[in-house]
């Protein structure tokens, strides 16, 4: 069997779903990839919070199993803690690195982060930056906004504003869809 490892924080872990077993990211991937008659098992390796230093701090013991596929979706709790995004980026970088120096034959998916136009500065611009700089400098699979199409839709997302509900995860799933079909 081969494992797809979704490396991520609660956007991946489906905080606040009511059956994150069908209803998250993850799981909706896991659903198209049997839907497409794929041989793949889905890893959720999502923690609510998690920033990319502590992605950093514990991916040693989900990348202990063969993994084929790692998509990862860090860094959004960094900018909400004020964290310099040269040092998401670094974290990020080094979870990239060690992925690939223990498989060098992984195949990598990034799902990248936006935060509002509207905030403006030298700090949010860099942000904006960190996920293509990434994503080209290790030749991973790109998604510029994981949500884009569902962020600022009250419909599509939970009470809290943040996080999507089921309907919001399915908008995703769909539009990450082709994106992750074509390293499979």
């Amino acid at each position: 069997m081969n494992n797809i490892l979704f490396f991520g924080d609660s956007l991946t872990a489906g905080y606040g779903l009511g059956n994150v077993d069908n209803e998250s990211f993850p799981a909706l991937m896991g659903q198209k990839i049997k839907d497409a008659g794929l041989d793949y098992r889905i890893i959720n390796a999502g923690l609510s919070g998690d920033t990319s230093s502590g992605g950093l701090a514990r991916l040693d013991y989900w990348i202990s199993q063969p993994i084929k596929v790692f998509i990862l979706e860090l860094g959004i709790n960094d900018i909400l803690r004020g964290i310099p995004p040269s040092r998401t980026l670094a974290n990020l970088d080094s979870i990239v690195r060690k992925v690939k120096a223990k498989y060098p034959d992984v195949k990598l998916a990034l799902m990248g982060m936006e935060i509002p136009a509207f905030i403006p500065g030298a700090f949010a611009a860099e942000f904006r930056s960190i996920f293509r700089k990434l994503a080209e400098s290790h030749d991973m699979v790109f998604v510029p906004f994981f949500l884009e199409g569902v962020a600022g839709l009250a419909h599509l997302n939970m009470k809290d504003g943040l996080h999507p509900s089921a309907a919001g995860y399915r908008i995703i799933a769909d539009k990450v869809w082709p994106v992750i079909q074509k390293i499979l």
